[in-house]
């Protein structure tokens, strides 16, 4: 497996990046909070999962549904999905990814 990054300064930046690389994705999207940084794991080869895009920031985010509003690169906590003309992020904080490991193992390194 092969981890290319791309890192970025808050929380914002990322939600905007996968709005605007996936501007057909689903409504609900899924990102992880997790030793200390907040990302999303892209596969760049979805065939095979070699290659892999972790899109990430050095900041930690509370898990739970958050609206994102990309004309003011805002986001906010909210109970649930209640307009189309937004974006909503699931953030998840698992007891332990072993892809996330490495790919940071990766980051830490450098």
């Amino acid at each position: 497996m092969r981890v290319d990054y791309e890192e970025f300064e808050k929380v914002e930046d990322i939600m905007a990046y996968l709005v605007a690389v996936a501007p057909l994705m689903k409504q609900i999207v899924t990102i992880n909070s997790y030793k200390g940084y907040t990302f999303a794991l892209i596969p760049l080869s979805p065939l095979s999962g070699e290659n892999i895009l972790m899109v990430y920031t050095k900041q930690q985010l509370e898990p739970g549904l958050f609206e994102f509003d990309l004309s003011t690169q805002k986001y906010k906590k909210v109970m649930n999905v209640e307009r189309a003309d937004k974006s909503y992020f699931i953030v998840i904080s698992p007891k332990r990814n072993t892809l996330a490991d490495e790919a940071i193992k990766g980051i830490e390194s450098n």
